[in-house]
């Protein structure tokens, strides 16, 4: 049993396994959803519940964030690191905010405060190890627009920022990073059979990531100009490298971050290259 976190992540989650090789489909409010492969039945939860749902066997293995798993304090395998989000692929990270006209400049400035969070047993233990006593209460969703009239300050969670500062928050401290992983039930892991599964889940999630930002290259150049090619353009250091029939000229594939191509393009051109190619990827496995 997979366990698929429910909410901002389900889009993203639903479009990384299909890149992976598994197409998950669901109704509008369904919660187990059909995936093509007889050896997997998911459902949809709350992230915020997958790690204890891993934890006492219900599923062998799910996704969530390493932020509930703290949170919850869940006694699991933690399989592999899965860095993306709905919008970007950049860790995400929890954050002590208060009004940009707050006088508040520290943590000890909350002594005696109100603070309030979805993450509450991370943020008392935050406080604690501060040696600051506060009132740390929880709350239920959008908690940027609790301070300053209700709280004196929120620990929420932020991509960018940008959310913060369109509601005039500052931010005093990071709590933590947190990024999406796959997690394992301890008993699950132990079953070869289970285990081996899970292990080829990790690999094609992650292998679907790391094609996330690259992108494949071929081209046709004269053999002449391979040294070249290679010299000047250190991410084509480990091409495929194939022999056309003309011997004079030779067909060469790699794969490179697609932030150089437009870089790249202009100078494998220059060096004479011919019937440039570029072609998305579904996965990368090293």
């Amino acid at each position: 049993m997979l366990g698929l976190p429910k909410g901002s992540l389900e889009e993203s989650t639903k479009n990384l396994f299909a890149k992976a090789g598994w197409k998950i489909t669901t109704s509008s409010r369904s919660y187990k959803p059909s995936i093509d492969d007889p050896e997997l039945d998911g459902r949809f939860v709350r992230a915020q519940e997958v790690s204890r749902y891993v934890e006492h066997g219900f599923f062998d293995c799910g996704l969530t964030g390493q932020d509930w798993v703290l949170e919850n304090n869940s006694d699991v395998v933690e399989v592999c690191d899965l860095i993306y989000s709905k919008a970007s692929t950049l860790k995400s990270r929890w954050v002590l905010c208060v009004p940009e006209s707050s006088p508040v400049k520290t943590i000890k400035d909350l002594a005696g405060k109100r603070v309030a969070t979805e993450l509450m047993n991370t943020t008392k233990r935050f406080f604690a190890e501060k040696g600051v006593v506060a009132d740390i209460e929880f709350s239920w969703g959008a908690t940027e627009v609790k301070v300053p009239d209700l709280v004196d300050a929120i620990v929420d969670i932020t991509e960018t920022g940008s959310s913060l500062r369109a509601n005039k928050l500052r931010i005093v401290e990071t709590l933590l990073y947190t990024n999406t992983k796959l997690i394992a039930n301890k008993a699950s892991w132990a079953n070869p059979a289970k285990r081996k599964k899970i292990e080829t889940i990790a690999l094609l999630l992650v292998g679907a990531l790391e094609a996330h930002s690259k992108v494949g290259l071929k081209l046709n150049l004269p053999k002449a100009a391979l040294e070249s090619v290679i010299s000047k353009l250190p991410s084509l250091r480990n091409p495929t490298v194939s022999q056309l029939s003309n011997p004079d000229w030779i067909a060469l594939e790699t794969i490179i971050d697609e932030s150089v191509v437009r870089e790249i393009i202009p100078q494998l051109k220059s060096l004479g290259a011919e019937g440039i190619v570029e072609y998305p990827l579904n996965k990368v496995v090293y």
